[in-house]
This record gives structure tokens, C-alpha cells and sequence, in this order.
């Protein structure tokens, strides 16, 4: 089961600084997140990418400088299979970006992808008529019917404008249940409090959320 990072401001900040963070609590979680890692994050209007197998907290995270929206991805993969490069997240094209946690079972569902959370990502996107905050939903909805049972299902997904953030799990409500901590200046979403401050707050099972970019 994997670890989550959004981070938006309306000023720029240290990439660094948050993935480091990020970093110690993917280190200390009770699950093993060391399969890889990766991040989005804009330089000058432009999102760049970065994946590597190897866990986050062995990396060099003062590679990646400044920014205002960044999004990162620790992988825990099920049973420990298919650990590549290729499948880490987060997963993208022209218009998203993707990253997920969870484990499902059974699911009925055919579509194009190595990995389960990559299958998610373009089963969404087939219900995109101009809204992906509808795509999600739908195909949320569509999906938890057709599985045999469904451990956890968190999203975080992007576009140029907006994050949406979808929860969803049957167990361990501690480990699954997302914070987020927001102000005038900065908005912050995550697997687990990324830092002692007050202000976090814990994102509702069953819950899809628009978060509109500063």
C-alpha cells in the first residue's frame, strides 16, 4: 500500500524541503514503501517528471528545486511483483496526472495497463466528457461494483487547474484515511500528517473533493 503527496502554494517552495518529509514518513510506515517512488512537479508553466525504483529516502531530493504544485507517489507493491521503473507512479498524459493507493479484488473490468493502478487510471478516463471530476466519480462508482471486494481506492489526480482527491476503503482506517491542511497560501494533502503542525484534518471516507489551484 503506497503514500500519497499533493502540495500546492500560491508561492514558490523547496521541492525538497516536502519530499524529504514525505520521505521519513514512506521510511516509517508500518508498510513497506520502498518500491520505487516518483514526482510531478511544475518549472515554468511546465510539469516535469521524475521516476526511480529505488526507494525515495536513498535518493537525491535536492535535484528538483523550486515549484508551486508538486505531486509524489511511494510505491508498496502488492506481493511485491512487477517492481520496475515503468510502473511507478505517478502515471500522466497531456492533460492528468494519477497516483493511487489501495489493493482491489476481483476486478471485472477490461482495460489497457501493467498494473492495476494504471488500469484505474484509463478506465477513468474513458468517462471524460469535459469533466474529470464526473470521470472519476463514475468510474469509482462502476468500479466498486465490479469487484469482489475492494480493501482501499485512494486518488489523487490533476489538470491544469485542479486537484481531485477521492477516498474509499473497507479497513485499517488509520492507515487509510487521508489528511489534509490548508490556508490562505498553501494547501497540503497526504497519506499521513507530513508535519506536526496543527491545521491537519482528516478527509472523509467515501469522499471526492475539487481542490482548485492557487
Amino acid at each position: 500500500m503506497c503514500r500519497l503527496l499533493y502540495v500546492n502554494s500560491k508561492n514558490k517552495f523547496s521541492c525538497a524541503e516536502y519530499l524529504n518529509k514525505f520521505a521519513d514518513i514512506s521510511k516509517n510506515s508500518k508498510e513497506f514503501q520502498g518500491h520505487g517512488w516518483g514526482c510531478a512537479y511544475l518549472l515554468s508553466g511546465k510539469w516535469n517528471y521524475y521516476k526511480n525504483v529505488n526507494p525515495i529516502w536513498e535518493d537525491d531530493l535536492s535535484q528538483f528545486g523550486n515549484s508551486n504544485r508538486l505531486i509524489a507517489h511511494a510505491r508498496s507493491a502488492f506481493k511485491d511483483e512487477g517492481v520496475a521503473v515503468e510502473n511507478n507512479m505517478p502515471f500522466y498524459d497531456e492533460k492528468y496526472i494519477f497516483i493511487f493507493n489501495g489493493e482491489l479484488r476481483g476486478v471485472k473490468i477490461k482495460e489497457e495497463g501493467k498494473i492495476g493502478a494504471e488500469k484505474i487510471f484509463n478506465y477513468i478516463k474513458r468517462f471524460d466528457k469535459g469533466s474529470i471530476k464526473d470521470a472519476l466519480r463514475k468510474g469509482t462508482e462502476i468500479i466498486k461494483n465490479k469487484s469482489n471486494y475492494i480493501r482501499a481506492m485512494n486518488i489523487i489526480m490533476t489538470d491544469e487547474k485542479s486537484a481531485y482527491v477521492y477516498s474509499h476503503f473497507n479497513e485499517d482506517e488509520d492507515y487509510f484515511t487521508m489528511k489534509i491542511k490548508e490556508n490562505d497560501n498553501m494547501l497540503i494533502v497526504c497519506s499521513e500528517k507530513l508535519t506536526d503542525e496543527i491545521g491537519w484534518a482528516p478527509i472523509q471516507n467515501n469522499t471526492l473533493m475539487e481542490l482548485q489551484c492557487f
